[in-house]
């Protein structure tokens, strides 16, 4: 069997792709890179040879084919572009990037090189996101008209004062680092369709008062709690099949939310609702239709399904990919794509008016056919 010489690239997310390459014999973990108390206790942990302080040591390891970049946003594109340049297929956390125009320059360099760049939308490899995608694909719903999905904590902020906080660290807020999960999740069940319009706000007012951190984070809190970004953000969004899908994602809100997040679809035929609180895997899906006269009401049955929180199943693809050729999915195309409609969305609630979403191929400049 082919395997493939794997570099992790930061110790912290970085676990769970070392989780996740641990249930393929096709992955060799070379190497990983990060903070250094982190990355000695994961390397003991996952039996990885090598640790290097610098990401660039690693990247220059010739035993190393490809790489899962784990690293904060703001690191992403650099990190990726040093990484293609050297040759090394690239599995990156999501975000894809801060916005378009960064993450635009990560795809080109990547299809110009032949290399996989695949990112981590490892919420459809759940076992409730993959019966409700079978269920549709079916034609269970029939047309699906709208959907709703959220994200939401009461008391959620990764780190006060962390690059979390940071518009130039992050991006965004809870958007980019929440609401880009449940957006892929509900624009992948209705088979992706092209959004063509957003009108969107956001805002910020509990990280500003210096509450809503999310107790127990692993990142640390600084005495300045410096908060530059949203902590609330709503948007609507257009299609042009017809279609809407109204999100909401949150840090920090007065609620009865705990820590929860889903997709709920209308269709012609049926409707679905995924909610999941507090990473719960089971009892999450419910199915609703109408049979004989009689509303019908169903609860699937479902495995307990972890495997590294989806990051296994997407590794597995990445692998896939670069050993036999399959298309990797999700893919950086995919990626951008929700780089683009964040970038919307940020700009409706700046502007206080809907806004066009710009299309893939034209970030790309490739002539509609």
């Amino acid at each position: 069997m082919e395997t493939v010489g794997i570099g992790v690239i930061g110790c912290g997310i970085g676990k769970w792709h070392l989780e996740g390459y641990d249930t393929d014999p096709r992955a060799r973990v070379v190497a990983i890179s990060g903070l250094e108390d982190r990355c000695n206790t994961l390397a003991a942990e996952h039996h990885v040879p090598h640790v290097y302080a610098d990401y660039r040591d690693l990247l220059a390891n010739p035993e190393i084919q490809a790489v899962s970049i784990a690293a904060p946003n703001f690191l992403h594109v650099p990190i990726g572009l040093e990484a293609i340049a050297a040759g090394k297929h690239a599995l990156m956390e999501k975000p894809l990037a801060r916005n378009t125009t960064e993450g635009e320059q990560l795809v080109r360099a990547a299809e110009d090189a032949g290399l996989v760049l695949g990112i981590v939308f490892n919420r459809r490899s759940r076992a409730d996101m993959q019966a409700l995608k079978r269920h549709i694909d079916r034609g269970a719903l029939g047309e699906i008209y709208h959907a709703r999905a959220y994200w939401n904590r009461r008391a959620g902020i990764p780190g006060l004062g962390s690059w979390f906080t940071s518009k130039e660290g992050a991006g965004g807020g809870p958007l980019i680092d929440l609401g880009v999960h449940v957006l892929d999740m509900a624009l992948w069940l209705m088979d992706d369709p092209e959004v063509l319009r957003a009108s969107a706000a956001t805002y910020a007012k509990l990280g500003p008062q210096g509450i809503g951190n999310w107790t127990g984070n692993r990142f640390s809190v600084t005495d300045e709690r410096k908060y530059e970004v949203e902590d609330f953000a709503t948007a609507f969004l257009r299609t042009a099949s017809g279609s809407t899908l109204y999100l909401e994602a949150s840090w920090a809100e007065f609620s009865s939310r705990t820590d929860e997040f889903g997709v709920a679809l209308l269709g012609s035929k049926g409707g679905a609702e995924l909610y999941v609180k507090d990473y719960a895997t089971v009892g999450t899906l419910h199915l609703y239709t109408f049979e004989d006269g009689v509303q019908m009401d169903c609860t699937p049955r479902l495995p307990e399904k972890v495997a590294s929180a989806g990051h296994g199943e997407i590794i597995h693809t990445f692998l896939d990919a670069i050993i036999d050729g399959v298309p990797m999915v999700p893919n950086g195309r995919d990626g951008l794509e929700r780089t683009a409609l964040i970038d919307a969305i940020y700009k409706s609630a700046a502007k206080g008016y809907e806004v066009e979403v710009q299309s893939v191929e034209r970030l790309l400049g490739e002539a509609a056919e």
